[in-house]
């Protein structure tokens, strides 16, 4: 198909909407970009996954004479775009080292030919002299639409993901400086916002910043006790067929996890970044091609997943960062529809996330700064507050109110007046020397009798034996809201060892009060009411059970299997969805349904309308 180059109007725009990506109007703030880059302006663009950030760069390259660079870093990301955009009848392509030197040449004969309208390109290559001599060639024909920076968060020291050749991208701004560029990311605090700014010259770029709220993920935090068997209830009950991300710590525990899910039932893979090139892309291929792939992966994996219908990310280790909570959950339910953000955490995430933090290369200065993130990730696990309102408070933004479906909203958390047994905790602390891990403290405060304890003498301390009130879950309940409060610390020299903070004293000395959430001991634990209800409410409760839509997801996956692409590249779940509830009779009935443009019309209608009338 020919690229699509429509004159320079807003009405152009928005028929490029319609007609090509098949959606009757812009959502939030995209409309503004468009027409801003359309204009020739530069723009910073702060958008949660899912909100449509790759149409503010697209819709703009399509519009403008000649064609957009899209500078990403992940070879996964491209192959993606690229494969959705050809689907759409746009002329895209992608250059990096996935290619050989055969097709790279014919990618490049494409591009000074006149025939792309979008090429995607590793940072890497961009920077070589070769494609930057290219670029001056085009340019002097004024034929580079813009410059995309994807993922702009890679170029802050202080983000999650930091690339170092992200850096030098202000060679885009020195060299063409009349061609616009658009940054963008969807994960980014006030100082890494500044970063991004500084370090790709674009003081002069006006800023959109969305909400950071992802309205359909629920999240929910629970005390972990035995987290394989926590996990196996939360798949059975809320998500038995669905795609889904398993993120853990260690390489070691990917390996362990997705093995036991396997034979567990489960079509689960591993992913991290010890396994063979070779192996990383045929799993991540199967997760992103096949339905109801369970991956169970490190943070290597996630960056530019594309795959829109993933139902559920769960934590079974804490993450570093809310940065890094927050875009690792925001994997789920890019579609829009439901989706689940579910972890389960204790204190020894903490030691172990704290002395990873410590061990590493890194400058103090950044230790510092990865330790306030976690302190913060701490707060939002221990918050009593709207999840939602938590993060987005994190983030600088205010939330009109209560969620209504994360775990706090849904289940209230009783809170106690926790002074006194906080005093008992601290003072344990402080009279056991400030080198003891919890096990010990709380023998200590249970008055038990072991040879470690005689070996220290602390069977002769006032605090040995004061705290038999409460159950060592319940010991084991205080001490990690006090770390995450921070009154406490743990001393990576004393091996995991808690010590007291300044915050600690006035609760010593009676100053003042700690409430706590009180934990509800798992063996009595009644199901909550989201997860009573959560099943009921999940988006494909009643269509699963529908012989359409399991017709619908059939010709859906012959299609892909066909062209060697992912289902979701030709009809989303939400496109689905809507055909089963419209069941449409006629091409123009079709064409009208969300993510339904011309192209795909023209090459899909007939024969999901069969599928239609085949079921009727």
């Amino acid at each position: 198909m020919p690229p699509v180059v429509l004159p320079i109007t807003t009405h152009s725009a928005q028929q490029i909407l319609r007609d090509v990506f098949g959606y009757a109007s812009f959502r939030g703030a995209q409309q503004a970009i468009v027409e801003h880059v359309v204009a020739g302006g530069d723009a910073l663009v702060l958008m949660p996954t899912g909100g449509g950030k790759s149409l503010c760069y697209q819709i703009p390259a399509l519009l403008r004479p000649g064609v957009g660079i899209v500078v990403s870093p992940l070879i996964a990301l491209m192959q993606d775009q690229v494969d959705a955009l050809k689907q759409l009848g746009a002329q895209a392509a992608f250059l990096n080292s996935s290619l050989d030197a055969e097709a790279a040449r014919e990618v490049l004969r494409s591009v000074l030919g006149g025939e792309l309208k979008l090429l995607y390109v590793a940072p890497e290559r961009l920077m070589t002299e070769s494609f930057l001599n290219l670029l001056e060639r085009l340019q002097q024909e004024n034929r580079i639409a813009l410059f995309a920076i994807d993922e702009a968060h890679c170029v802050s020291q202080w983000g999650h993901d930091f690339r170092p050749e992200y850096r030098a991208l202000t060679v885009l701004h020195e060299r063409f400086p009349n061609v616009p560029r658009i940054a963008l990311t969807a994960t980014a605090d006030a100082p890494t916002r500044r970063e991004i700014v500084e370090r790709l010259a674009l003081e002069q770029a006006r800023q959109f910043v969305s909400s950071f709220d992802r309205p359909n993920i629920r999240y929910r935090v629970t005390q972990k006790n035995n987290a394989r068997q926590q996990l196996q209830t939360f798949l059975e009950t809320e998500h038995p067929d669905d795609a889904g991300i398993v993120y853990c710590l260690s390489r070691k525990k990917v390996e362990e996890t997705a093995a036991w899910l396997k034979e567990s039932g489960w079509d689960a893979l591993p992913y991290h970044a010890g396994l063979d090139a070779a192996t990383r892309n045929t799993n991540q291929k199967k997760f992103l091609r096949e339905e109801g792939v369970i991956m169970v992966a490190t943070v290597a994996f996630g960056m530019g997943i594309d795959k829109p219908n993933v139902r559920f990310v769960a934590h079974l280790d804490l993450p570093k960062s809310m940065e890094g909570y927050y875009q690792e959950t925001g994997r789920a339910g890019r579609d829009g529809l439901p989706a689940n953000a579910w972890m389960t955490y204790g204190l020894g995430d903490v030691v172990s996330m704290r002395q990873m933090l410590l061990s590493g290369d890194a400058p103090e200065e950044r230790k510092r700064v990865e330790l306030q993130k976690l302190d913060a990730l701490l707060g939002f696990c221990e918050s009593t507050d709207c999840r939602h309102q938590t993060v987005l408070r994190y983030f600088g933004e205010e939330h009109p109110g209560d969620c209504g479906q994360c775990d706090n909203c849904l289940s209230p958390v009783d809170t106690w007046d926790a002074t006194q047994a906080a005093q008992m905790a601290l003072s344990c602390v402080y009279r056991t020397g400030q080198r003891f891990g919890v096990g010990h403290l709380i023998d200590v405060l249970l008055g038990k009798e072991t040879a470690k304890i005689e070996q220290f003498r602390h069977r002769q301390l006032s605090t040995f034996g004061i705290g038999k009130e409460l159950a060592q879950a319940q010991w084991s309940s205080v001490y990690r809201q006090l770390v995450a409060a921070g009154l406490l610390n743990v001393d990576m020299e004393a091996y995991g060892g808690l010590r007291l903070t300044e915050a600690a004293r006035p609760v010593l000395r009676g100053e003042q009060e700690v409430w706590l959430r009180r934990d509800v001991a798992p063996a009595k634990r009644r199901a909550t009411k989201e997860e009573r209800d959560a099943r009921r409410r999940q988006p494909f409760t009643g269509a699963n059970e529908d012989p359409l839509w399991q017709a619908l997801k059939a010709k859906r996956m012959e299609l892909a299997r066909e062209q060697g692409v992912p289902p979701y590249v030709i009809f989303h779940d939400s496109t689905l969805l809507e055909i089963l509830k419209l069941r449409p009779g006629s091409l123009n009935e079709l064409g009208q349904i969300s993510g339904i443009g011309q192209a795909k019309l023209a090459r899909y209608g007939d024969a999901f309308l069969q599928v239609v009338v085949g079921e009727r």
